[in-house]
């Protein structure tokens, strides 16, 4: 029998959201940066403009159970949008903005939409260039009417008009409650469309009971206080960013600061210097990189102290009762460079750093643990609402994703696939029941991940279709070679391949900031990221990393030839989601020619 989820007496999202909202009032609930100033909104301000937004959507005919998509960066409107949608009883579906307009149209079209809510011109131009592929649309409604002010179609409307749409119902106050009311815990909250790295997306519906089972048990584990800051930068779309920004905030109050734009979040981190911080490994790589290449271009005293100070960071860390000297060495140091590196990088106030979403390098948590930043990996997925397993200050064993959630189950399958039950299990996929009975049977969610479990600690050892099994019979598991080939700061990503081959191979892109910066110390000629590529100095620099790396492994799981990638990849482009993962199935595909050349 499944277990009623009830939060302070309420068993939906919206209706918990309506009560803290009440209660919280004048409290900040949001900050968002205008024009160079940090921008306050309260808790009374969110409920007040999603009531407007929802009511609006209601008047234009939003039923319940309906499908509203948004396509947007992250914003207010984006999260005012969101829970007024799921207040008038409809369903929140996230888009990328890096999606192209074909893409805008499948997921339109297959969640069944009837209302698409944009950011501005250039995500308009994306639904005009498709209209006739999204014939379920009854309206388009636009958050920035810049660039827009002489814009005039019958099927757009902009925010302002909704609000004032919304605003003028009579008893909007009685029917916006009356809505709220009849949500039940059954209901979708939320459609997730998954990245699509194994083949076309798929909605994943995320119910209310979902939602409350992961914030119960999510706040056991997660050291969550009232009075956090922290900053919102990966999509809204992602289930990561909305555990993080959405629904954790409105269970514990938490402030939540909207990062500028993707390009700036390096100096908005500095400026909010967040309690808790989460990201995926791209940006703690990146974070690491930029603070290596600060480091070499230190004087040497500079690099001496750094050296000194990350040795005493490593070996406290490494401790399990450190003694009264290593306490001292490290207090020392500390003092005098990594507090000072901490508040650097915007991590001086950190109490929680966590990484997921794909792997990362165990020794890249190893240093950041060793500058004082408390990281540590997690694993989830968007069809269980987030977390499967974390680590914590109190139980950590880096190298593993953690113990799984209080009151879930994982287990390992017999052919070594990682299995979950629990009532953050999704309720399926949108529209497609056969595909759901494929994922979950017997009430286990097969997450297509490998791994094992040692004394209650969840190790992933890779997706299961990404195993490489070569022409000799050996199965190679590529994230963990890929994962430390990703630990230079030269390397920003690797493939590796060689199924049904004699050898392995690696396809690698380069961290172009620091191979950039690395080739003009040595007043090295190169005129753009192709020919920085096939410089005869940087293939041997990439060829150095790829050696220590094969050191590590034995004959059989090491690189016998690379190739760089010489063109940028971007969420923009196919071979990446939104969330920096590679297609590997389209990165083999579009450098098919590259790697034949290396056999």
């Amino acid at each position: 029998m499944t277990e009623t989820i009830e939060i302070d007496g309420c068993d939906t999202l919206a209706k918990l959201w309506r009560k803290v909202c009440r209660e919280r009032g004048a409290a900040i609930a949001h900050r968002e940066k205008k024009l160079g100033i940090w921008q306050a909104r309260s808790w009374r301000d969110w409920f007040e403009g999603a009531r407007a937004i929802g009511l609006g959507l209601m008047e234009l005919g939003l039923e319940r159970g309906q499908v509203v998509s948004l396509l947007s960066e992250d914003r207010l409107e984006w999260l005012y949008a969101d829970l007024g949608i799921v207040a008038a009883g409809g369903i929140s579906n996230g888009i990328y903005t890096t999606d192209s307009a074909r893409q805008l149209a499948f997921l339109v079209d297959d969640s069944e939409s009837a209302f698409l809510l944009v950011e501005n011109d250039e995500q308009l131009d994306k639904f005009l260039a498709e209209r006739d592929a999204m014939p379920g649309l009854k309206k388009v409604i636009v958050f920035d009417r810049k660039g827009l002010r002489d814009f005039s179609d019958p099927q757009v409307m902009f925010m302002d008009e909704l609000m004032a749409l919304g605003q003028a119902v009579s008893d909007g106050e009685r029917r916006f409650d009356a809505r709220i009311d009849a949500g039940s815990a059954e209901e979708i909250r939320m459609l997730i469309y998954t990245s699509g790295t194994t083949g076309t997306p798929k909605g994943a519906m995320i119910s209310h009971r979902n939602v409350l089972f992961m914030l119960d048990r999510g706040d056991r584990v997660l050291d969550v206080h009232a009075d956090d800051e922290q900053l919102c930068f990966l999509p809204l779309s992602h289930i990561l960013e909305r555990l993080i920004s959405v629904e954790l905030p409105i269970y514990k109050g938490v402030r939540v600061n909207f990062a500028e734009s993707p390009e700036t979040v390096f100096d908005n981190l500095r400026e909010i210097s967040p309690h808790a911080f989460t990201a995926v490994p791209r940006l703690w790589e990146k974070l690491y990189s930029a603070i290596s290449d600060q480091r070499r271009e230190a004087t040497a005293i500079g690099r001496w102290a750094f050296a000194r100070a990350l040795k005493a960071g490593h070996a406290y860390r490494a401790a399990e009762t450190p003694g009264l000297a290593l306490r001292l060495r490290y207090a020392f140091w500390d003092l005098l460079v990594l507090r000072n590196l901490r508040q650097l990088i915007g991590m001086g106030r950190i109490r929680r750093a966590t990484t997921g979403a794909a792997p990362i390098a165990p020794d890249l948590i190893r240093w950041f643990q060793a500058i004082g930043v408390p990281l540590y990996e997690g694993y989830g997925m968007t069809e269980t609402t987030g977390i499967i397993s974390v680590n914590t200050p109190e139980r950590s064993r880096i190298g593993s994703v953690g113990a799984p959630l209080p009151d879930t189950e994982v287990r390992i399958a017999e052919g070594g696939e990682i299995l979950v039950r629990g009532q953050h299990v999704f309720e399926g996929y949108w529209k497609r029941p056969e595909q759901t009975a494929e994922e979950v049977r017997d009430g286990w969610l097969h997450t297509g991940d490998s791994g094992r479990l040692d004394e209650g600690m969840l190790t992933i050892t890779g997706r299961i279709k990404d195993i490489i099994i070569t022409a000799g019979g050996k199965n190679i598991a590529p994230a963990e070679i890929e994962s430390k080939l990703k630990f230079s700061p030269y390397i920003a990503d690797a493939v590796l391949v060689g199924d049904q081959r004699k050898y392995l191979t690696c396809l690698i892109m380069i961290d172009r900031d620091n191979v950039e910066t690395w080739a003009q110390r040595r007043q090295m000629p190169f005129s753009d990221f192709r020919s920085l590529c096939r410089a005869e100095a940087v293939q041997a620099l990439i060829g150095e990393v790829v050696n220590e790396v094969n050191s590590q492994f034995a004959q059989v799981e090491q690189i016998k030839y690379f190739r760089l990638i010489d063109v940028m990849l971007s969420a923009d482009d196919e071979e990446l989601t939104a969330t920096m993962k590679l297609k590997r199935a389209q990165v083999e595909k579009k450098y098919w020619e590259l790697i034949e050349s290396m056999y």
